[in-house]
Protein backbone atom coordinates (compact mmCIF):
# COMPACT_ATOMS: atom_id res chain seq x y z
CA UNK A 1 0.00 0.00 0.00
CA UNK A 2 1.30 3.46 -0.93
CA UNK A 3 0.49 6.21 1.56
CA UNK A 4 0.53 9.87 0.48
CA UNK A 5 -0.32 12.95 2.53
CA UNK A 6 -1.31 16.47 1.47
CA UNK A 7 -1.85 19.69 3.41
CA UNK A 8 -4.85 21.79 2.43
CA UNK A 9 -3.98 25.14 0.88
CA UNK A 10 -5.82 28.36 1.65
CA UNK A 11 -7.77 28.36 -1.61
CA UNK A 12 -9.45 25.08 -0.62
CA UNK A 13 -10.59 26.31 2.79
CA UNK A 14 -14.21 25.37 3.52
CA UNK A 15 -14.48 23.12 0.46
CA UNK A 16 -15.04 19.38 0.17
CA UNK A 17 -12.44 16.61 0.35
CA UNK A 18 -13.39 15.64 -3.21
CA UNK A 19 -12.58 19.11 -4.55
CA UNK A 20 -9.09 18.92 -3.11
CA UNK A 21 -8.37 15.38 -4.26
CA UNK A 22 -9.54 16.01 -7.82
CA UNK A 23 -8.20 19.56 -8.04
CA UNK A 24 -5.02 20.28 -6.12
CA UNK A 25 -3.90 16.68 -5.58
CA UNK A 26 -4.78 15.64 -9.13
CA UNK A 27 -6.37 12.27 -8.42
CA UNK A 28 -8.34 10.61 -11.20
CA UNK A 29 -12.05 9.84 -10.83
CA UNK A 30 -11.22 6.14 -10.89
CA UNK A 31 -8.67 6.41 -8.08
CA UNK A 32 -11.01 8.45 -5.88
CA UNK A 33 -13.72 5.85 -6.45
CA UNK A 34 -11.38 3.01 -5.49
CA UNK A 35 -10.20 4.81 -2.35
CA UNK A 36 -13.81 5.11 -1.18
CA UNK A 37 -14.05 1.31 -1.25
CA UNK A 38 -10.95 0.78 0.92
CA UNK A 39 -10.81 0.89 4.72
CA UNK A 40 -8.92 4.08 5.66
CA UNK A 41 -8.56 4.88 1.97
CA UNK A 42 -9.11 8.57 2.71
CA UNK A 43 -8.19 10.11 6.05
CA UNK A 44 -8.76 13.68 7.24
CA UNK A 45 -6.39 14.56 10.09
CA UNK A 46 -5.99 10.83 10.73
CA UNK A 47 -9.72 10.06 10.82
CA UNK A 48 -11.62 8.20 8.04
CA UNK A 49 -13.29 10.77 5.81
CA UNK A 50 -15.97 10.99 3.14
CA UNK A 51 -15.41 12.88 -0.08
CA UNK A 52 -18.24 15.28 0.89
CA UNK A 53 -16.62 16.24 4.20
CA UNK A 54 -15.61 19.89 4.58
CA UNK A 55 -11.91 20.76 4.92
CA UNK A 56 -10.03 23.70 6.37
CA UNK A 57 -6.73 25.29 5.38
CA UNK A 58 -3.89 23.37 7.02
CA UNK A 59 -5.84 20.12 7.33
CA UNK A 60 -3.94 16.92 6.52
CA UNK A 61 -5.51 14.63 3.93
CA UNK A 62 -4.00 11.16 3.65
CA UNK A 63 -4.74 8.58 0.97
CA UNK A 64 -3.82 4.91 1.17
CA UNK A 65 -3.57 3.48 -2.34
CA UNK A 66 -4.24 -0.28 -2.27
CA UNK A 67 -1.92 -2.84 -3.80
CA UNK A 68 -2.59 -3.74 -7.44
CA UNK A 69 -4.64 -6.91 -7.86
CA UNK A 70 -3.49 -7.78 -11.39
CA UNK A 71 0.25 -8.30 -11.76
CA UNK A 72 2.11 -9.37 -14.89
CA UNK A 73 3.83 -12.73 -14.45
CA UNK A 74 7.48 -12.14 -13.44
CA UNK A 75 10.04 -13.57 -15.85
CA UNK A 76 13.75 -13.60 -15.06
CA UNK A 77 15.39 -11.00 -17.28
CA UNK A 78 18.07 -8.48 -16.33
CA UNK A 79 17.13 -4.90 -17.19
CA UNK A 80 19.12 -1.69 -16.94
CA UNK A 81 17.36 0.46 -14.33
CA UNK A 82 18.16 4.15 -14.73
CA UNK A 83 16.08 5.44 -11.80
CA UNK A 84 13.80 3.89 -9.20
CA UNK A 85 11.83 4.85 -6.10
CA UNK A 86 8.45 4.03 -4.53
CA UNK A 87 6.46 5.71 -7.31
CA UNK A 88 8.30 5.30 -10.61
CA UNK A 89 10.87 3.08 -12.26
CA UNK A 90 12.79 4.18 -15.35
CA UNK A 91 14.42 1.49 -17.48
CA UNK A 92 16.48 1.30 -20.65
CA UNK A 93 14.51 -1.06 -22.92
CA UNK A 94 16.66 -3.25 -25.17
CA UNK A 95 15.83 -3.35 -28.85
CA UNK A 96 13.60 -6.23 -30.00
CA UNK A 97 12.05 -6.66 -26.54
CA UNK A 98 8.25 -6.16 -26.75
CA UNK A 99 6.61 -3.84 -24.25
CA UNK A 100 3.49 -5.83 -23.29
CA UNK A 101 2.39 -9.47 -23.30
CA UNK A 102 0.36 -10.39 -26.38
CA UNK A 103 -0.81 -13.44 -28.29
CA UNK A 104 2.66 -13.83 -29.80
CA UNK A 105 4.65 -12.82 -26.73
CA UNK A 106 4.00 -14.45 -23.37
CA UNK A 107 6.70 -14.03 -20.74
CA UNK A 108 9.27 -12.37 -23.01
CA UNK A 109 8.31 -8.71 -22.60
CA UNK A 110 9.47 -5.63 -20.74
CA UNK A 111 6.40 -5.93 -18.52
CA UNK A 112 7.51 -9.40 -17.38
CA UNK A 113 11.08 -8.17 -16.81
CA UNK A 114 9.97 -5.18 -14.71
CA UNK A 115 7.69 -7.46 -12.69
CA UNK A 116 10.67 -9.75 -12.02
CA UNK A 117 12.86 -6.81 -10.95
CA UNK A 118 10.21 -5.58 -8.52
CA UNK A 119 9.53 -9.07 -7.16
CA UNK A 120 13.21 -9.46 -6.22
CA UNK A 121 12.77 -6.41 -3.98
CA UNK A 122 9.55 -7.66 -2.45
CA UNK A 123 7.47 -5.24 -4.49
CA UNK A 124 4.72 -5.66 -7.06
CA UNK A 125 2.85 -3.39 -9.44
CA UNK A 126 0.71 -3.46 -12.51
CA UNK A 127 2.82 -2.51 -15.55
CA UNK A 128 1.98 1.14 -16.25
CA UNK A 129 4.30 2.38 -18.97
CA UNK A 130 3.81 6.10 -19.61
CA UNK A 131 4.03 6.02 -23.38
CA UNK A 132 5.39 3.09 -25.33
CA UNK A 133 8.24 2.20 -27.64
CA UNK A 134 7.96 -0.07 -30.67
CA UNK A 135 9.47 -3.53 -30.24
CA UNK A 136 12.47 -2.58 -32.38
CA UNK A 137 13.04 0.79 -30.70
CA UNK A 138 15.40 0.91 -27.73
CA UNK A 139 15.72 3.39 -24.92
CA UNK A 140 14.03 5.01 -21.96
CA UNK A 141 10.67 3.79 -20.68
CA UNK A 142 9.06 5.32 -17.58
CA UNK A 143 6.72 3.13 -15.55
CA UNK A 144 4.44 4.40 -12.79
CA UNK A 145 4.19 2.10 -9.77
CA UNK A 146 0.75 3.31 -8.70
CA UNK A 147 -2.28 4.87 -10.33
CA UNK A 148 -1.70 8.28 -8.74
CA UNK A 149 1.79 8.58 -10.26
CA UNK A 150 0.44 7.39 -13.62
CA UNK A 151 -2.24 10.08 -13.72
CA UNK A 152 0.22 12.81 -12.75
CA UNK A 153 2.73 11.80 -15.44
CA UNK A 154 0.37 11.20 -18.34
CA UNK A 155 1.14 13.56 -21.21
CA UNK A 156 3.79 15.45 -19.25
CA UNK A 157 7.03 13.68 -20.18
CA UNK A 158 9.46 15.31 -22.61
CA UNK A 159 11.37 12.82 -24.75
CA UNK A 160 14.30 13.14 -27.10
CA UNK A 161 15.26 10.45 -29.58
CA UNK A 162 18.45 9.65 -31.43
CA UNK A 163 17.94 8.20 -34.91
CA UNK A 164 20.05 7.30 -37.91
CA UNK A 165 18.29 7.97 -41.21
CA UNK A 166 19.29 6.93 -44.69
CA UNK A 167 20.58 9.59 -47.07
CA UNK A 168 21.82 13.10 -46.51
CA UNK A 169 20.02 15.66 -44.34
CA UNK A 170 21.34 19.06 -43.33
CA UNK A 171 20.56 21.55 -40.59
CA UNK A 172 17.20 21.09 -38.89
CA UNK A 173 13.53 21.03 -39.73
CA UNK A 174 9.97 20.14 -38.82
CA UNK A 175 7.73 17.53 -40.42
CA UNK A 176 4.05 18.43 -40.06
CA UNK A 177 2.20 15.64 -41.85
CA UNK A 178 -0.93 13.77 -40.69
CA UNK A 179 -0.67 10.03 -40.13
CA UNK A 180 -3.40 7.44 -40.63
CA UNK A 181 -3.88 3.67 -40.61
CA UNK A 182 -4.65 2.42 -44.14
CA UNK A 183 -5.69 -1.07 -42.99
CA UNK A 184 -7.35 -1.47 -39.55
CA UNK A 185 -6.03 -5.03 -39.32
CA UNK A 186 -2.38 -4.08 -39.87
CA UNK A 187 -0.10 -1.92 -37.71
CA UNK A 188 1.30 -0.15 -40.79
CA UNK A 189 0.83 3.64 -40.79
CA UNK A 190 1.16 6.18 -43.59
CA UNK A 191 1.03 9.90 -44.25
CA UNK A 192 -2.40 10.96 -45.50
CA UNK A 193 -4.66 13.99 -45.35
CA UNK A 194 -7.37 12.03 -43.52
CA UNK A 195 -5.01 11.20 -40.67
CA UNK A 196 -4.34 12.75 -37.28
CA UNK A 197 -1.96 15.69 -37.09
CA UNK A 198 1.63 14.60 -36.40
CA UNK A 199 4.57 16.96 -35.84
CA UNK A 200 8.22 15.89 -35.67
CA UNK A 201 11.16 18.25 -35.02
CA UNK A 202 14.62 17.13 -36.10
CA UNK A 203 18.21 18.35 -36.00
CA UNK A 204 21.30 16.88 -37.66
CA UNK A 205 24.07 15.77 -35.33
CA UNK A 206 26.44 14.10 -37.82
CA UNK A 207 26.40 12.35 -41.16
CA UNK A 208 28.10 11.18 -44.35
CA UNK A 209 27.02 10.48 -47.92
CA UNK A 210 24.94 7.44 -46.90
CA UNK A 211 23.30 8.18 -43.54
CA UNK A 212 22.55 10.98 -41.09
CA UNK A 213 22.46 10.95 -37.29
CA UNK A 214 19.58 13.00 -35.88
CA UNK A 215 18.23 14.39 -32.64
CA UNK A 216 14.43 14.23 -32.69
CA UNK A 217 11.67 15.70 -30.53
CA UNK A 218 7.99 14.94 -30.95
CA UNK A 219 5.19 17.46 -30.62
CA UNK A 220 2.63 14.68 -31.01
CA UNK A 221 2.82 10.96 -30.28
CA UNK A 222 1.34 8.96 -33.15
CA UNK A 223 2.12 5.28 -33.62
CA UNK A 224 5.33 4.85 -35.67
CA UNK A 225 5.45 8.65 -36.09
CA UNK A 226 9.22 9.09 -36.52
CA UNK A 227 9.52 6.06 -38.78
CA UNK A 228 6.59 7.10 -40.99
CA UNK A 229 7.66 10.74 -41.30
CA UNK A 230 11.22 10.01 -42.35
CA UNK A 231 10.16 7.28 -44.73
CA UNK A 232 7.74 9.74 -46.34
CA UNK A 233 10.62 12.19 -46.78
CA UNK A 234 12.63 9.52 -48.58
CA UNK A 235 14.97 9.10 -45.59
CA UNK A 236 13.69 5.96 -43.88
CA UNK A 237 15.51 4.99 -40.71
CA UNK A 238 18.42 2.64 -41.27
CA UNK A 239 17.31 -0.97 -40.77
CA UNK A 240 13.56 -0.21 -40.73
CA UNK A 241 12.09 -3.34 -42.30
CA UNK A 242 8.53 -1.98 -42.32
CA UNK A 243 9.12 1.48 -43.78
CA UNK A 244 12.56 1.13 -45.35
CA UNK A 245 15.01 -1.65 -46.13
CA UNK A 246 16.93 -4.39 -44.34
CA UNK A 247 20.46 -3.36 -43.35
CA UNK A 248 23.30 -5.83 -42.83
CA UNK A 249 24.64 -4.11 -39.71
CA UNK A 250 21.47 -3.67 -37.67
CA UNK A 251 18.45 -5.96 -37.14
CA UNK A 252 15.93 -3.20 -36.43
CA UNK A 253 15.20 0.47 -37.04
CA UNK A 254 18.02 2.72 -35.77
CA UNK A 255 15.92 4.56 -33.22
CA UNK A 256 16.64 5.10 -29.53
CA UNK A 257 14.88 7.15 -26.84
CA UNK A 258 18.00 8.77 -25.40
CA UNK A 259 16.78 11.50 -23.04
CA UNK A 260 13.69 12.28 -20.96
CA UNK A 261 12.68 15.11 -18.67
CA UNK A 262 9.84 14.92 -16.17
CA UNK A 263 8.54 16.41 -12.97
CA UNK A 264 8.44 13.74 -10.28
CA UNK A 265 4.75 12.97 -9.59
CA UNK A 266 5.17 13.16 -5.81
CA UNK A 267 8.15 15.38 -4.97
CA UNK A 268 7.87 17.75 -7.93
CA UNK A 269 11.62 17.37 -8.54
CA UNK A 270 12.73 17.96 -12.13
CA UNK A 271 14.36 14.75 -13.35
CA UNK A 272 16.60 14.50 -16.42
CA UNK A 273 17.55 10.98 -17.43
CA UNK A 274 19.82 9.75 -20.24
CA UNK A 275 20.38 6.36 -21.82
CA UNK A 276 23.53 5.56 -23.78
CA UNK A 277 23.25 4.41 -27.38
CA UNK A 278 23.13 0.61 -27.74
CA UNK A 279 25.99 -1.21 -29.44
CA UNK A 280 24.22 -1.79 -32.76
CA UNK A 281 23.69 1.94 -33.28
CA UNK A 282 27.22 2.69 -32.10
CA UNK A 283 28.53 0.35 -34.80
CA UNK A 284 26.55 2.24 -37.43
CA UNK A 285 27.92 5.54 -36.18
CA UNK A 286 31.47 4.28 -36.60
CA UNK A 287 30.79 4.47 -40.34
CA UNK A 288 29.71 8.12 -40.22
Amino acid sequence: MRTLSFYVKNEYDNREVLHYLRGCAGLSVRLVRSLKQVDNGILLNGIPARTVDTIKAGDKITINIPEDEIIVQPTEYTINVLYEDDDIIVVDKPALLPMHPSHNHQGDTLANAVSWHLAKKGKSSTFRAIGRLDKGTSGIVICALNSFAAAKLSGKIKKEYTAIATGVLQGSGTIDKPIFRPDPIKTLRAVGEDGDRAVTHWQVIDGNNEMTMLKIKLETGRTHQIRVHFSHMGNALVGDRMYGEIHAEIERQALHCSHVELEHPITGENLKIDAELPQDMERLLSNI
